[in-house]
């Protein structure tokens, strides 16, 4: 069918004396072609299908167009701007900085963006301070990369700075080498660093190189319908406020770093977390949730120790108070399979009390923040963030004023008064934490699978919560 379809293009080719723009090529053909690389902050496949930011983005741009999606993943980053000069694709959507050379070779749309490049080495090394203490140091980078251009651009200031490019390879695999000690710098974009630092705890940032530099997609030069459709699209996601909801999704929760709490958690996915796996999938299944998302809840409460027992009284791996047991109809709270039943069958009754006009991932952050300080606390929460002039269906926002319940000319206005709103922040911050590394660990594509030694047997159902 695509070469037939391909055919008739080219016969419509040859008989306007006009040729049809791009836009209208795409449309024709019914498939938009997008090539992209493999990573957390791109495109990776997961147990649902296709996530990551650029996945999210191309996706929607698709359906505005009224065609089908077909992603190509290319390993050599040093391949994606000639798969577009090329033909070979629409688009290049893998978190590409837009530079002069590869302004040379073709457009790129608006950005939607901005990163920041980082000298990255490992702690408990000599911390380099400045360029010239890279001279004579082992640096490897992605050939073809916008960080190897920066490394010729220091050549010129430092000449016998020297470091090895590499093809097909991932920044991921930079830091781990980095981590590993295998190599003494590699150079990161901020935001992939600040992902690949929840798997790597070892590295830091030696220092900054360069900032505000701009991400956007590369699309033919001379193909001016679809920089204009790419344009508009982008202006629609700004107005709306998706193009915001996006990228909070991916980054909004990479703020904070522990060191020691990271490392622990590592282990803890080792040595705790497989003797309560099938628990968590079974409630999955029951409630219709991530069994991903109700462990990462699960280490939130108890770092998964079945008999944890807090000052207050609480208890087992989902840390349910007595009252609430007793209307879930637990029994026994040490008990993992109870205690993890009952957990996620509580914060199935927070997202029914949400309205259904909530969409996700919203919806799912407010219902965790409830499961830590009660529905009543959130919904005053959501009540002084409208008369602030937000959104109260927006996580972003009611975020931002759940730690005005401690202040009393705040929490007088609202009906449940004060409460110690910084504490459903940082847990709802946390689990978001963890559930990203659980996401990325367990996904198809992961590369951590095999150093972790992590196996998962079969597929799991479709999970309706999207996060």
């Amino acid at each position: 069918m695509r070469v037939v379809t391909a055919l008739l293009v080219a016969v419509v080719l040859g008989t306007c004396s006009e040729p049809p723009s791009l836009v209208e090529q795409i449309k024709t053909l019914g498939e938009l072609r997008v090539i992209t690389r493999n990573g957390p902050t791109t495109y990776y496949i997961g147990h649902e299908g296709p996530i990551g930011p650029e996945y999210d983005l191309v996706s929607r741009f698709a359906e505005t167009l009224g065609v089908e999606l077909r992603i190509d993943v290319d390993e050599e980053l040093q391949s994606l701007i000639p798969g577009v000069k090329s033909g070979r694709a629409h688009i290049a959507a893998a978190g590409l900085t837009i530079t002069s050379e590869r302004l040379g070779e073709v457009a790129f749309g608006p950005s939607y963006d901005e990163i920041s490049e980082f000298l990255v080495y490992r702690v408990n090394t000599r911390r380099p301070r400045e360029p010239k203490d890279l001279i004579g140091k082992s640096i490897e980078v992605i050939k073809g990369s916008a960080h190897a251009d920066t490394l010729h651009q220091l050549r010129q200031r430092y000449p016998d700075l020297t470091w090895i490019e590499t093809p097909n390879v991932t920044g991921e695999e930079l830091i781990y080498q980095v981590a590993q000690g295998k190599i003494d710098y590699t150079i990161a974009d901020s935001s992939e660093f600040n992902v690949s630092q929840k798997f790597h705890p070892e590295v830091r940032v030696a220092f900054q190189l360069r900032k505000n530099l701009p991400l956007a997609w590369a699309i033919p030069r001379n193909a001016p319908a679809l920089h204009d459709a790419v344009q508009q699209f982008f202006a629609g996601l700004r107005e709306s406020g998706e193009l915001k909801n996006i990228l909070q999704k991916y980054y909004g929760n990479i703020g904070n770093f522990d060191y020691v709490g990271t490392r622990a958690f590592l282990r803890h996915i080792e040595s705790r977390l497989p003797q309560f796996r099938n628990s968590f999938q079974q409630s999955a299944t029951d409630f219709g949730m991530d069994w991903r998302l109700l462990a990462a809840v699960g280490y939130q409460e108890s770092h998964w120790n079945a008999k944890a027992v807090s000052p207050t009284g609480v208890r087992g791996i989902m840390m349910l108070t007595q009252l609430t047991a007793r209307q879930l109809g637990i029994h026994n709270r040490i008990d993992p399979v109870q205690s993890i039943s009952g957990g996620s069958q509580y914060i199935r009754e927070m997202m029914s009390r949400i309205p259904a006009r909530v969409p996700e991932p919203d919806r799912t952050w407010l219902a965790l923040a409830a499961y830590n300080v009660g529905w009543g606390h959130v919904e005053d929460a959501r009540i002084i963030t409208e008369i602030r002039g937000l959104n109260p269906d927006s996580w972003v926002d009611v975020r931002s004023s759940l730690p005005l319940l401690t202040q009393k000319k705040w929490y007088s206005r609202v009906r449940r008064g004060y409460a110690r709103g910084w504490e459903p922040v940082h847990y709802v911050d946390n689990i978001r934490s963890y559930y990203d590394v659980l996401l990325w660990l367990y996904s198809d594509s992961s590369p951590f699978r095999e150093r972790l030694d992590l196996e998962d047997e079969e597929p799991q159902p479709k999970e309706p919560i999207e996060a």
